[in-house]
């Protein structure tokens, strides 16, 4: 059953009237319900591939154009006997990468498999790296897969924490064709208690970077941080601390601009240790030069807390926004993306405390032991949908975030705020998404999937009205201004979106996953 709905949108967009808007919807399988795990891999030669997974059982949905199921392709390359631990995507025009971990015995293999746009294997599957030794039965990943902004570098990477004062990173280099580039083995020194590591990046020349941070204690502000960066053929970090004046940092994020060869760090302040956020810190530094070119804080005003804040009282406007986006801009230029997204329970809200260090993406707890506990993984690589109660996997039926108990848990997403900041650092423009959405045991319906789209950047989040989501999307245009088009209908057909779970598949082209009674399909969009 294929469904094909064309709606026009009133309003002009950026550099005209908007033109038509054309959504395909695939068929429900039967086989697809709520437990189902998926990832929508993109789009691969003229079709659509998508991996799921549902009671450990794996394969490849293909669609056409059109959301006609052409194939289901059960990956028969993987273990049969050993449970997957992870699975990440890497999709080219005419290819995809599929990296999997699993488990046999004592020993734990990150493997990689080129697929075809018939979603079949391309070949025989590449070994990246092997831990052995492994005496009890692993949980969670051990290797982070990373890749670089024009995807001819590729690493797989782990890291031991067994030793508080010195973690062992181990990495793999690999280009395009997972031909091996490098491998190290390389010892990271952590001489304060509280140290730990944030999210690692791959520039296109494959220099590795990450960030050193440290607080008070685990689960508080950091009020200091290390660039790290390891260039192709060394076998060490170089190291360079970075000022922190009389200010104390959460939720850190580093952004590789290959362009104007700069590392751009951001993060949210307060001036007081674990006090209300006031504002947002910036460092740019120079790869060639490996020095800061800017290192400023800019503190958010009055009339902007305003605009963002939801009920709450002006100082604490920014208390439960996670940084989600950074987009770089040609002229070295940059935009911060933030939302508003909060955890209520037995009444109780939880804060940016509870969180762990008040960020969304990492966790910087210790573990003991030799493998699997001490292989901490800070990074997640998942820019669609990271919330501070830590969803991960584009899974429906299986994100019901940190188990607070067995009362309902109630998930908040909220405002979106956007900064515009010129090459120099200063602040150019602010503006907010308003939107308000909550769910109870899930958070697959909330927050909003980005498209950038060149001249304009487009917003795609639910609005509820009464229990019921219908989708719609907001545009900003590179000067700030956010037009507000009309809601996308879906006629009342019963479907229900997950715009935080979208991947947009060609330059004004979008796959948004969704449930119809019961069961999860997907939706293509053009714009």
């Amino acid at each position: 059953m294929k469904k094909i709905l064309t709606l026009f949108l009133v309003g002009m967009l950026l550099l005209g009237a908007a033109p038509a808007q054309q959504i395909v919807f695939s068929a429900p399988e039967r086989e697809d319900a709520r437990n189902l795990s998926f990832e929508i891999i993109g789009k691969i030669g003229g079709n659509i591939l998508v991996h799921k997974e549902s009671r450990d059982i794996h394969h490849i949905a293909v669609y056409d154009m059109e959301m006609n199921l052409r194939d289901k392709v059960k990956p028969d390359y993987l273990p049969e006997r050993s449970r997957i631990l992870s699975t990440d995507f890497l999709s080219y025009g005419g290819f995809a990468y599929f990296f999997y971990q699993y488990q046999q015995k004592t020993t734990v293999y990150a493997m990689a498999v080129k697929l075809g746009p018939d979603g079949k294997r391309i070949g025989d599957p590449v070994l990246l790296d092997t831990t052995t030794n492994v005496n009890y039965t692993v949980n969670n990943k051990i290797y982070t897969i990373i890749n670089s902004e024009d995807k001819q570098k590729i690493v797989a990477f782990k890291i031991s924490t067994r030793n508080e004062k010195e973690h062992i990173i181990i990495s793999s280099l690999f280009d395009k064709d997972l031909t091996p580039i490098e491998k190290v083995r390389v010892a990271v020194s952590m001489p304060d208690k509280n140290d730990f590591l944030g999210e690692f990046g791959v520039g296109n020349d494959g220099a590795m970077v990450c960030l050193r941070q440290s607080g008070t204690s685990q689960n508080d502000n950091i009020n200091k941080i290390s660039l790290l960066v390891k260039p192709v053929g060394s076998i060490n970090f170089s190291e360079r601390e970075l000022k922190v004046d009389k200010i104390y940092l959460d939720d850190i994020r580093i952004k590789i601009d290959n362009l104007n060869k700069h590392y751009l760090i951001t993060s949210f302040f307060s001036k007081v240790r674990r006090g209300n956020v006031d504002g947002l810190y910036y460092v740019l530094w120079d790869m060639a030069e490996n020095k800061e070119l800017l290192n400023a804080a800019t503190v958010f005003s009055e009339e902007y807390r305003a605009d963002v804040r939801g009920d709450g009282p002006l100082k604490t406007a920014f208390n439960d926004f996670y940084l989600k986006n950074l987009v770089l801009r040609k002229d070295g230029g940059f935009m911060v993306v933030a939302e508003s997204a909060y955890v209520t329970n037995r009444g109780n809200t939880l804060n940016r405390w509870d969180y762990m260090n008040g960020s969304p993406f990492f966790n910087p707890m210790y573990g003991g032991g030799y493998y699997g506990s001490p292989f901490n993984y800070y990074y997640y690589n998942n820019p669609m949908g990271l919330y501070p109660w830590g969803g991960g996997f584009n899974s429906f039926g299986l994100m019901s975030g940190r188990n607070m108990g067995s009362n309902v848990n109630r998930y908040y997403a909220e405002n979106v705020a956007i900064i515009s900041f010129e090459p120099d650092g200063k602040m150019e423009w602010s503006n907010v998404i308003r939107k308000s959405q909550y769910d109870d045991n899930t958070d697959n319906f909330i927050g909003y999937g980005m498209l950038n789209l060149g001249d304009q950047i487009r917003f795609l989040f639910n609005i509820q009205d009464k229990r019921s989501n219908t989708l719609t999307d907001q545009s900003i245009s590179p000067v700030g201004q956010i037009d507000r088009t009309p809601t996308i209908k879906n006629l009342d057909r019963g479907y229900d979106f997950m715009p935080r779970h979208a991947k947009q598949t060609g330059a004004r082209q979008v796959v948004v996953p969704c449930v119809y009674r019961g069961y999860t399909c997907f939706a293509k969009i053009d714009f």
